[in-house]
């Protein structure tokens, strides 16, 4: 049996993600933070705008961290928690609180998860544009 490898998360690449990131939350005047972690959780990159909310570092922590241990987006997640959704005791199971608001990305290489963006101090749809567009930039 023979396994292809899969090319890991670069530091480089946190720092395409988080200047691509910033330049779309710029563009359209947002002050935000970004957290990249790689596939084992582990922070690659951060960076918190200095006009942004100090809250905004850990909400962006925590929309990557959802996002990479669901492997979905975390706009595509917010009904799932809900009374009655799919994950709704989700958050209780496991060690580190998530985040189901929009703005958590998963960033995949060769059809495999390598890591996850997160911005956080927009308005969610904003965050979750400026994520998507990171990725984007990374491809």
């Amino acid at each position: 049996m023979s396994t292809t490898a899969v090319a890991p998360l670069t530091i480089q690449d946190a720092e395409v993600l988080v200047t691509a990131a910033h330049r779309a939350a710029e563009t359209a005047g947002a002050t935000v933070s970004v957290t990249v972690l790689d596939a084992g959780g582990h922070l690659l990159a951060f960076r918190r705008d200095d006009r942004a909310v100090l809250i905004s570092g850990e909400t962006s922590t925590r929309k990557a961290y959802t996002a990479l241990q669901l492997n979905a987006p975390t706009a595509d997640l917010v009904e799932a928690v809900q009374p009655g959704g799919l994950f709704h005791t989700l958050p209780t199971a496991l060690d580190r609180p998530l985040l189901f608001i929009a703005g958590g990305v998963p960033v995949h290489r060769d059809g495999r998860l390598i890591g996850a963006i997160g911005v956080g101090g927009g308005a969610p749809e904003q965050d979750h544009a400026f994520a998507k567009a990171a990725v984007e930039a990374l491809a």
